[in-house]
C-alpha cells in the first residue's frame, strides 16, 4: 500500500509517497481500506513540529478518515470486515490502509458518501465541543464567526442555525461570504474592507454578540473582543493567523466575559462519552439536512502536499479531502 510519510519536521514539499506492507491490525484494532481522508489546519501544523504534541518521526499525517473495514484484531466485536466506517485517528490517515483503535471508528449512516464522512469528525467535532459545549450558545442569541469560511467557520455557522441564533459570518473576500451565506449566515462582514468593530456595531445594533468564534487569531482578535456583549464567551479555537493575540484581562473585566478554550481532541480523548453524544447528535442534524460539509476540492494521494500548501495559504473554502485510491 502507499502513504504519505513526514520523515523530518519540515513544510508540505518535504513530504513523501512511498510503497509500505499491508497493515495488520493489533489487538482492539481496526484496519481500514482509506476512501476519503479529510484535511485539516493542524495537519500543516504537526508536520512542522509546531502542534501541541509531535510524532515519532518517521509517520503519516492526516487524523480523520472513512472507509472500508479490511480486517479486525482481536477483541473487536463491533465492526466487522466490510464495514462502510468513519475513523478519527491521532495520525495514519493519508494512506491507502489505516490502522485505528476499536473505540475510535464508528458506522458510517445509510446513504452517506466517503468524502462527506471523512470531513465531519475534527470540524464538526470542534464546533459542537466549542459552541453547544464550551458557549452553551442558545436561542436567540448572536454568535459572531471569524474566519467562517473554513472548515469549522463553516461548521459553527450550521450549528449556531441548528441551535437557533443568529450568526454573523466575518471572513475575507466577498467569495467566501457567498458561501457563508450559502451555509445560512444571517449576515456577513467583509474584514478586509470593512472596520471590524463598526460592522459589528452595526450588525448587532450596538449590543455586541454573545458568542465570538475564533480559528483565526491574529489582528482581529481584539478588535472582536472589544466589541463582545455582556457575558459574552469568547472561544479560542486556534491560530490560523499564525500569530498568538495578547489580550488585556481588562477586557474581560468591563465586559464581565470569558475566554474560553477549545481543544475537542483532548475533550473527545477524555470524555468520550460526552463526544459519543455529540457526534450522535451531528448525525442527526445530517439526517435532517441541518448540517452538510462543503467539500470545495478533491486531491489524490500524490498531491497531499499541494493539498497542506493551500490548507496553509488560507486557500480552501470549507473542507478539502485526499482521496487515495485516485
Amino acid at each position: 500500500m502507499q502513504a504519505v510519510l513526514c520523515k523530518a519536521w519540515g513544510l508540505p514539499e518535504t513530504l513523501v509517497v512511498e510503497d509500505l506492507p499491508d497493515l495488520v491490525p493489533g489487538p482492539g484494532q481496526v484496519a481500514v481500506d482509506v476512501k476519503a481522508a479529510g484535511v485539516n489546519f493542524p495537519d500543516v501544523l504537526i508536520i512542522q513540529g509546531k502542534y501541541q504534541f509531535k510524532p515519532e518521526l518517521p509517520f503519516t499525517p492526516g487524523s480523520e478518515l472513512s472507509g472500508v473495514v479490511r480486517a479486525v484484531g482481536e477483541g473487536v466485536s463491533a465492526v466487522k470486515p466490510g464495514d462502510r466506517v468513519i475513523a478519527f485517528t491521532t495520525g495514519g490517515a493519508f494512506a491507502q490502509q489505516a490502522v485505528v483503535p476499536q473505540q475510535a471508528v464508528m458506522p458510517m449512516p445509510p446513504g452517506m458518501d466517503f468524502d462527506t464522512a471523512a470531513a465531519i469528525t475534527l470540524t464538526y467535532g470542534t464546533s459542537h465541543h466549542a459552541v453547544v459545549d464550551r458557549a452553551a450558545l442558545q436561542p436567540g442569541e448572536t454568535m459572531l464567526v471569524l474566519g467562517a469560511a473554513g472548515g469549522v467557520g463553516l461548521a459553527a455557522i450550521e450549528i449556531g442555525k441548528a441551535l437557533g441564533a443568529r450568526v454573523i459570518a466575518a471572513a475575507s473576500s466577498e467569495e467566501k461570504l457567498a458561501v457563508c451565506r450559502e451555509h445560512g449566515a444571517d449576515a456577513t462582514i467583509n474584514y478586509a474592507k470593512e472596520d471590524l468593530r463598526e460592522a459589528i456595531k452595526a450588525a448587532t445594533d450596538g449590543k455586541g454578540p454573545d458568542v465570538i468564534y475564533d480559528p483565526v487569531g491574529g489582528e482581529y482578535a481584539e478588535a472582536a473582543f472589544r466589541s463582545i456583549g455582556w457575558r459574552g464567551r469568547y472561544l479560542v479555537i486556534g491560530f490560523a493567523n499564525g500569530e498568538i493575540p495578547k489580550l488585556p484581562f481588562n477586557l474581560m473585566l468591563l465586559k464581565g466575559a470569558s475566554v474560553v478554550g477549545v481543544f475537542w481532541g483532548e475533550f473527545a480523548k477524555r470524555e468520550p462519552a460526552a463526544n459519543g453524544r455529540a457526534m450522535r447528535q451531528l448525525m442527526g442534524w445530517m439526517a435532517e439536512g441541518k448540517i452538510r460539509p462543503h467539500i470545495s476540492a478533491r486531491y489524490p494521494l500524490a498531491r497531499t502536499a499541494q493539498a497542506l500548501e493551500d490548507m496553509a495559504a488560507r486557500k480552501v473554502t470549507g473542507k478539502v479531502v485526499i482521496q487515495p485510491g485516485s
